[in-house]
Formats: C-alpha cells, structure tokens, sequence
C-alpha cells in the first residue's frame, strides 16, 4: 500500500467504524448478524465476502493478515492458533495420501515429529535432505512429491538455504516451496521475493515480539492458501481476535525491534567468537559463517539469533545456563528479554542423539535470542556465566 515497510506496519488496519476510534477496535464477537435470509445465503455460498462466524474470519485476523500480506509480498493467508497449527495446516492441506515431502534436515524439532510420526499415518512421506549438500537434493525428489520444506535460518543451528536456488528447483520439479521464516520476520527476509509459495511464521516469536501470545501466520499465492484455508475452516486452528490485535499492533514496531535485536546479535557474536571458552559461533552476518555469502543475499541483517558451542559438552552447558544471573531459561525466543535455551535437552530433545549431531546441534550448543536490553549488560551476563560455569 505504502512505499516503506514501516509505514505499512503502522497504517493498514480495519477500516474505521462509526465510532471514530483511532486505534483498531477489539471485535470480541464468535459470531456475526446477516443483514437478511438472501445475505445469509449468499456469504456462506461465498458468492459475497464478508464475515459470518470468527472461526472462519473476524475483522482483527483480516487486519492482521492484509498487514502481513504486504509486508510478505504475498497475495493471502490466513491466521492460526500456534506456528505449529500453522506448519501442520500448511502442509495438511496440500498433501494427500500417497504424496511424498522433500524436507531440509535442519528443522525445528516438533516439526519433525509431524513429518517423521504424524504425516504417516495418512500415508505421507518424507525424505531428509543436508541444507549444504545441493548435489543431494535433485535425487531426494520422486514422482510423488509434492511439498518442499526448508527454514532459512535453521533453529537452533542457524544453518542458511540458497531461497532462489532451491525455488528454482521446486519449480523444475512441479513441486510447492514451503519456507518458515520465523527467525527472520518480513522485515529481515522476504522468501516469497525469491520464489517461495507458502511462507509461515511462529507469531508467537518476533512478530508479537514481548512474549505475550501463541500463533501463527500461513502467507502465500492464493491457489494455495484456498485448500490450506478449506482445512483450517474446517478443523478450527483458528486465532482469536484478541491475539491478532495484539500482533498486529506489535507490527508498528517490529522493524525498529529487528534493527536493535541484529545490531545487539552481531556484537554478542563477535564477542563469543574471540572467547576462549568458546568452540563454535554461528551467526549469519559473521564473515567466517558457512552461510553468509547467501545471508547477505537474502536477508537485511542477521537477525537476533546466536548458537553457540561452549566447550566442555553438556555438562558445561548446565553450568553456563545456571550460572546466568538475569537472562530468562525459556524455550521461547524473539522477546524483548533476551532468552536462552539449550536445545539438546529441550526443544530438540526428541531426536536421537545422531540426529541432532546431523543438524549441527552438539552437545554443548546454546541457542541465544539476543534482546533488546543494552549491548554492554548483555556481553557482561554472557561473560560471567562463561567464567564461573569452568
């Protein structure tokens, strides 16, 4: 609508009622009045738009949604009641029986549950695919293939996929291109610029942004968002009007957030690479990380994310993370506070010991969501739990 994002973020909102109200009212309704039997008729034959029952709609998740739209570069979407129902939706309402999914290995872990244990049972498949190995992919695809899968970047492991070139591929090869762009926002990264169908997003992180709700946020080109939308409607993943309110108005200041969060991550990472007590640094903006030459092509900055491996294993790990004297223990990221997980007993601790070692995540790695506390008291936490967790 406008020429900047910020402008975007701060100015779409539901047209104003007869109440003159500055900032978007709450429509805290389930349901919605017809004007007359024809009308009713007419909505629910989807001959005329407009909203019947919150499930399906309500003005603050179409604000929200039209918000994202442009701020993605994209021409639907819908919004759901966690990131998860968002990937499972997502996928869901693309595939059936007999189909096959091409997916990064590098992916969060309950996602991988739905593709290694749930998505089975309805007779769904998946291969696994290394985010660096490229020579690897072509072959991973069969006949049946219908989705792609990638997160760029990876959590925890912050592993980076090429967005143009493995577009290219799914469109060589007739398939659909979900990405999960939760780490990076649309502010950072726009993967439907570079050919991605489906984008979505764990609201819940950066786009709420303080720590406050749950959802979720499926984007992409019309002829796909319809079947994803068909089984959404019908399952009921639905967000409620008082989250989306509450992410769409976090959006007004959600690239002022990034811009702090990538400038406070690229400082912390530069710290923790000259550590001694520090065997591994991964951020996207580091000139010596694997992925920063596609980094910088593809995203504005890099983002609030740092992974780390701290020498000394697991154990060393609980020391650390015990030894923090204010950073919040928390699996959740993209808050305002910066918030520390250790994802091989966490969030990842559901895959075998082989798998996590596949995707980068040792023993010892420490995913970092850096907040926007000042720079100095954020390297001075880190610095201190690095010393007295020897």
């Amino acid at each position: 609508m406008f020429e900047h994002f910020e402008t975007d973020a701060i100015r779409i909102q539901t047209k104003r009622t007869g109440e003159k109200e500055h900032s978007t009212p709450l429509f805290l309704t389930s349901s919605f009045v017809f004007d007359d039997a024809e009308h009713a008729r007419a909505l629910f034959a989807e001959e005329v738009t407009g909203n019947q029952y919150t499930r399906f709609s309500n003005p603050n998740t179409t604000e929200l949604i039209d918000k994202l739209c442009s701020l993605e570069h994209t021409e639907d979407g819908i919004a759901t009641a966690s990131g998860m129902s968002a990937v499972f939706t997502s996928v869901f309402g693309l595939v059936k029986s007999g189909d096959h999914i091409v997916s990064a290995r590098a992916i969060f872990g309950s996602t991988h549950q739905i593709f290694a244990n749930i998505l089975p049972r309805f007779g769904v498949t998946t291969t696994y695919v290394d985010i660096n190995k490229q020579e690897l992919w072509e072959s991973a695809f069969q006949e049946n293939t219908k989705i792609v899968y990638i997160e760029t970047p990876s959590n925890p492991g912050l592993d980076i996929v090429d967005l143009a070139w493995v577009s290219a591929l799914c469109k060589k090869k007739n398939a659909i291109l979900i990405v999960d762009n939760c780490f990076c926002s649309p502010y950072i990264q726009k993967p439907a610029d570079f050919g991605a169908d489906i984008v979505i997003h764990s609201a819940t992180k950066y786009l709420d942004g303080q720590g406050r709700v749950i959802a979720g946020i499926i984007l992409g080109k019309k002829e796909y968002i319809q079947p994803i939308r068909y089984m959404a409607r019908n399952t009921g993943p639905s967000l409620s009007p008082m989250n989306a309110w509450i992410i769409s108005k976090s959006l007004e200041t959600l690239a002022v957030r990034m811009d702090r969060h990538s400038e406070n991550a690229i400082k912390l990472a530069e710290f923790l690479e000259g550590s001694p007590e520090v065997e591994l640094v991964r951020y996207p903006f580091l000139p010596n990380d694997p992925g920063y030459a596609i980094a910088k092509k593809q995203m504005k900055s890099g983002g609030g994310i740092v992974s780390f491996v701290i020498k000394g294993g697991v154990d060393r790990a609980r020391k650390f993370l015990d030894a923090l004297k204010w950073f919040s223990l928390t699996a959740n990221l993209g808050d305002t506070r910066t918030t520390v997980t250790h994802p091989t007993s966490t969030t990842h601790s559901k895959l075998t010991e082989a798998e996590r070692v596949a995707v980068g995540i040792l023993p010892g790695l420490i995913r970092v969501s850096v907040g926007l506390e000042h720079i100095d008291d954020i390297i001075a936490e880190v610095k201190q739990a690095l010393l007295n967790s020897k």
